[in-house]
């Protein structure tokens, strides 16, 4: 299970979809790309949370620090799918998808797509299964 620190609050998330969509920016740059009104200062506080994370990282450009992010989109939605995973569904992945199902979260042709991803999951499985 993820250490609370290596969780990422909504206000740390929506200031790493910056970065990930504009890439290196400083604190003003952020500032402004937000849906919500922050000031300056709390910007800078939680840039400084999330590099003390590792997280993003920066670099010292003309008196000011522009920050850019250390870990991918995919590697947080990883790390955070594997905690909702094993906080709400007990570790089983499975749970998570018949929830969703259930809950109607995913469209007809999303189903499908997972379908198709499931066979060729378990073919490219059985293959590996039959090499060895």
């Amino acid at each position: 299970m993820a250490r609370s620190s290596e969780r990422l609050t909504p206000l740390e998330l929506e200031i790493m979809k910056v970065l990930w969509e504009i890439g290196p920016a400083n604190v003003q740059t952020v500032q402004q790309r937000l849906e919500r009104e922050l000031a300056y200062t709390t910007v800078q506080t939680m840039l400084n949370i999330l590099h003390r994370k590792k997280k993003v990282k920066r670099a010292l450009k003309d008196r000011a620090y522009f920050y850019s992010a250390a870990v991918t989109r995919r590697q947080v939605a990883r790390q955070t799918l594997s905690d909702v995973v094993e906080r709400l569904f007990g570790g089983s992945a499975s749970s998570l998808v018949m929830s969703l199902v259930e809950t109607n979260h995913l469209t007809r042709e999303e189903l499908a797509r997972l379908n198709q991803l499931v066979e060729k999951t378990g073919q490219s499985g059985k293959e590996s299964d039959d090499k060895r």
